[in-house]
C-alpha cells in the first residue's frame, strides 16, 4: 500500500520505458535531449540490463563479408544495404552522444578468418565493395596477404585467408552502459531497478503499468525495450530469442591478437581485452534450438566447443587457462530488421536487434522516442 507522498511523488510520469539495455536507455536519451522538463521513469527487471547490453563483445560492427554475403542471397541487396546504413549511422550517433573516451571506442578494424574459401570468393568481395559504397563511399573489405595469418598466430593449416575491414572498432560494454546511465540520471531521468512489469492498461488518457504485482505506475506514454524478452507481453511478433555464451582467457603472454575477429558467418567472434586476454563467444548455429531460449546460463556444449575452437585453430601455439563464462539474451526477426511499431495508442516497442545492439540501438531508440512524441 502506497503513501500519500509516494503516490504524489513517484509514481506519475510523463513517459515509462521498461528496460534499460541501450534501446531502453537511448530511447531516454532522445525524449530527455527534446523535453528536457518531462518526467521520464525507467523499470528494469534485473540489478543490471537483463538481455545483452552489459554482456556482450564490445563490437562496434556492421557485418562481416561472409555475413552480409548470407543477407543478400536471403533479403536481398537492397534490404542488405538498409541494415548496414542503419548499423554504421547508428554507431555515429553513439559516438556523437558519448564521446570515445566515455564508451572505450577504438577504431581498430576487423578480420574475418575464412575458414572455407567459398567459389569466386574474390570476386564477390568485389561485388559486395561496390555496393555498399553507396554508405562509405570506398571499399570496405580487403582481402589480407596470407602473412598475417601467421602474424596473428593463427593455425594456418585452419585459417585459409583473412578478410580485413578498417571501418569497424571496438568499445568497452561496461563503460558505455555506465556513462550512458550518468548521461540520462544528471539530466533527471529515474531509473528503478529490480521491477518486473506484469501488464499494461492502456486508456485513452494513459497508460497504468503494474510493477511486481503490486505498485500502478501511471505515464501518458509507454515505450518497451525488453528486446528478447518481448514474448512475455505480445506473443505474436515474429521474435525469437537467442542466447550468446561468451568465455575470457586469463591473461596470455605474447599475445599478438589485437582487434575484433569473425569466423563462420559471424556465428563466432572474438577480440583482445584487458591485459593481454581473448573474449571468444559465439556457436550458437551448433545448436538453434537449444539456444532459443531465454535462460541466462551457459552449456558445456557451446563452452567446450568455444575452448577447443580457441586451441586449434586461434591459440594454436599458446596454452591458455578460462577465467570466467557467462551468457546474454539476444533477439532475431525473419527479415533480420528491428520492430519500432506503435501496438496501441499510446504503447510502442522497439525490440529485435539482430545481434546489433551496440551498432543499431541508439538508431532504434531514436526511432521508438518518435512515436510517442
Amino acid at each position: 500500500m502506497l503513501s500519500f507522498w509516494e503516490k504524489e511523488s513517484f509514481v506519475k510520469y510523463d513517459y515509462i520505458i521498461v528496460g534499460s539495455g541501450i534501446v531502453g536507455l537511448s530511447t531516454a536519451a532522445t525524449l530527455i535531449e527534446k523535453f528536457p522538463h518531462k518526467k521520464i521513469l525507467i523499470l528494469e527487471r534485473g540489478i543490471f540490463p537483463l538481455g545483452a547490453s552489459t554482456k556482450n563483445a564490445g563490437f562496434a560492427c556492421f557485418g562481416n563479408p561472409t555475413e552480409l554475403l548470407w543477407d543478400i542471397d536471403y533479403v536481398g541487396e537492397e534490404a542488405m544495404l538498409e541494415l548496414v546504413n542503419k548499423r554504421w549511422q547508428g554507431l555515429m550517433a553513439l559516438r556523437t552522444r558519448l564521446s570515445d573516451k566515455k564508451t572505450g571506442f577504438k577504431q581498430t578494424g576487423s578480420h574475418e578468418i575464412i575458414l572455407d574459401i567459398p567459389d569466386d570468393f574474390e570476386n564477390k568481395i568485389k561485388q559486395l565493395n561496390k555496393l555498399l559504397k553507396k554508405v562509405f563511399e570506398k571499399d570496405v573489405f580487403a582481402i589480407t596477404k596470407s602473412h598475417k595469418i601467421k602474424e596473428f598466430g593463427f593455425n594456418y593449416s585452419l585459417a585459409k585467408m583473412l578478410v580485413s575491414n578498417i571501418f569497424e572498432g571496438q568499445l568497452h560494454t561496461g563503460m558505455l552502459i555506465t556513462n550512458l546511465l550518468a548521461y540520462l540520471q544528471k539530466k533527471g531521468v529515474k531509473i528503478l531497478n529490480g521491477c518486473t512489469v506484469n501488464q499494461f492498461k492502456d486508456f485513452k488518457s494513459g497508460v497504468e503499468v503494474l510493477v511486481n504485482n503490486e505498485i500502478s505506475f501511471q505515464a501518458t506514454k509507454v515505450a518497451i525495450c525488453t528486446n528478447a524478452f518481448i514474448n512475455q507481453f505480445f506473443s505474436h511478433l515474429s521474435v525469437k530469442p537467442g542466447r550468446g555464451q561468451v568465455l575470457v582467457t586469463k591473461p596470455i603472454k605474447n599475445l599478438k591478437i589485437k582487434g575484433n575477429f569473425h569466423f563462420d558467418e559471424g556465428f563466432y567472434y572474438f577480440r583482445d581485452v584487458g591485459k593481454g586476454q581473448i573474449l571468444f563467444g559465439g556457436g550458437r548455429n551448433l545448436d538453434f534450438e537449444g539456444e532459443t531460449t531465454t535462460e541466462i546460463n551457459t552449456t558445456e556444449k557451446i563452452i567446450n566447443n568455444l575452448k577447443d575452437k580457441l586451441s586449434t585453430l586461434i591459440l594454436p601455439t599458446h596454452n591458455f587457462e578460462i577465467e570466467q563464462t557467462w551468457a546474454g539474451i539476444m533477439a532475431y526477426t525473419p527479415n533480420r530488421k528491428p520492430i519500432v511499431e506503435l501496438c496501441s495508442s499510446n504503447i510502442v516497442l522497439g525490440v529485435a536487434l539482430n545481434g546489433m545492439g551496440v551498432a543499431i540501438g541508439t538508431n532504434i531508440g531514436e526511432q521508438t522516442a518518435q512515436l510517442i512524441i
